[in-house]
């Protein structure tokens, strides 16, 4: 596994920030939840045509061995950038140097790894700072304390319980964002989060990938903006949205897709989380990252809980 990781950390990729005010917009409410939420065109899985529409990858992308690294299990679909990323014991992740908070978490779910384990709790564990990040660029707990915001986990603590040191893991403040509490991560975040390991019944493999966002809003002038606030003296970023785009394969071979879009605000527990699909072109376009781009769209079944046309 060392030598992999070795042979990712040196790969530099250098990002450009590119305008999305063109697709999206904060131009209507959500009847229940009182949230703002953005004006996308909706994109229909017969006529999408985003990254996963790609003849050059293969139909089948195979299986790792059981002996496999973790990292090349869990990254079985692709990396969606190669920007200082990190491989755990049971997940991966790309930090953001700048906003100290992970570009996007990447995991690997099956009904093994998300199973009561009565050697894990996660009480025991307790949020601390990521040592491997230079001290120039890390979160830490200060920052948080007083802000109104919690420790807002992208790999759950509860999709890795195979040991109490992958638990623990989770709490690196690497794979924290700001989220705001009440109605967000305790509540409607955390009943996306149920819901992915609720798939792992259904499905032997579940793959997750998770990242912030920052999106523009609509102000009095008439004209877009992305404003967000920063916490602490490390002026940790607060995304203004969370996605998590969730590929799921059946015993046989199967694929399905589902990609959510949440905002960063207090939620009615009333909506349900499938009022939150969107495209995952829309996902991708946004945060400018092509997520699982060894599919060929093709292979799946479902997208949002649809049958894709030619099934």
């Amino acid at each position: 596994m060392s030598a992999l990781f070795r042979k990712v950390s040196q790969v530099a990729v250098i990002g450009t920030a590119t305008s999305i005010g063109w697709l999206l917009g904060y131009n209507r409410s959500h009847e229940k939840g009182g949230a703002n939420f953005p004006a996308i065109e909706t994109v229909s899985a017969a006529s999408y045509q985003g990254s996963i529409v790609n003849t050059q990858v293969p139909d089948v992308v195979p299986v790792p061995s059981p002996n496999a690294p973790r990292i090349a299990q869990i990254m079985r679909f692709g990396f969606p950038s190669l920007s200082n990323v990190r491989s755990l014991n049971d997940y991966v992740l790309s930090y953001d140097t700048r906003n100290r908070i992970p570009y996007w978490v990447c995991e690997h779910l099956t009904a093994e790894n998300v199973a009561k384990n009565p050697n894990v709790d996660r009480a025991k564990c307790d949020f601390h700072e990521d040592t491997s990040v230079h001290q120039y660029f890390r979160s830490e707990n200060r920052d948080y304390k007083g802000s109104g915001f919690d420790r807002g986990h992208l790999a759950a603590a509860g999709n890795h319980r195979r040991s109490q040191e992958d638990c623990h893991e989770t709490f690196l403040l690497s794979n924290m964002s700001p989220q705001v509490g009440r109605g967000f991560n305790r509540d409607k975040w955390n009943d996306v989060e149920q819901y992915c390991r609720q798939l792992t019944k259904s499905y032997a493999n579940v793959y997750v990938c998770t990242g912030p966002l920052f999106l523009p809003r609509r102000e009095e002038d008439g004209k877009l903006y992305v404003k967000y606030q920063v916490i602490g003296q490390n002026h940790v970023s607060v995304p203004t949205h969370f996605y998590k785009v969730v590929v799921c394969e059946s015993s046989t071979g199967e694929l399905d897709l589902e990609s959510f879009l949440l905002p960063n605000v207090e939620i009615d527990d009333s909506v349900p989380i499938a009022s939150f699909h969107v495209p995952l072109e829309t996902i991708e376009r946004a945060s400018g990252l092509l997520i699982f781009d060894k599919l060929s769209q093709k292979k799946f079944k479902k997208i949002n809980g649809q049958k894709v046309g030619w099934f």
